[in-house]
């Protein structure tokens, strides 16, 4: 059995519209909603294997905020720059090349890439993902490379508006 958590990062701010877009940080919305999710996935004893994030800052942050409130070492997540601005073809190549033995795997990234993978991977999401959103597939296989098209079953699917 395979777990999947897709996770896409929290609100990000646009208030210097300088920066470029991988370097946008939270606002303040997402500095709260991150610790929210982190202590939903923590009542539910969720605790990754590995942990992968986009490169960018909203997704890196995200993941720390996340890691720290379920006890994942932050010095553990793994930066995998395919994952910014990735399409379903990319992020499915990602999932089909983690190594075995992670059972648990956390990835946290950006839509539309992680509604689009959502709905792909499971029959039943029909979704558009909001920031800061879990979607928690299971697949009924030991290999990553089985996951593929409607093969994943809808476990979780948290956001922050549910509990405001």
């Amino acid at each position: 059995m395979k777990s999947l958590f897709l996770i896409r990062h929290a609100k990000s701010s646009w208030s210097s519209p300088e920066l470029s877009d991988i370097n946008r940080p939270l606002n303040e919305r997402g500095e709260n909603d991150a610790p929210l999710i982190g202590n939903i996935l923590k009542k539910d004893s969720v605790s990754p294997d590995v942990i992968y994030s986009s490169p960018a800052l909203r997704a890196i942050t995200t993941a720390k905020i996340i890691s720290n409130v379920i006890n994942y070492p932050t010095k553990e997540i793994i930066i995998k720059p395919d994952i910014y601005e990735a399409n379903v073809t990319n992020l499915l190549r990602l999932i089909n090349s983690i190594e075995e033995k992670y059972n648990k795997v956390m990835i946290f990234g950006h839509n539309p890439g992680l509604s689009n993978l959502s709905n792909y991977l499971c029959n039943n999401f029909r979704n558009n993902i909001p920031t800061c959103s879990v979607v928690h597939l299971e697949f009924e296989t030991d290999s990553w490379l089985e996951v593929t098209e409607n093969s994943g079953t809808l476990i979780k699917f948290e956001y922050p508006k549910k509990y405001k």
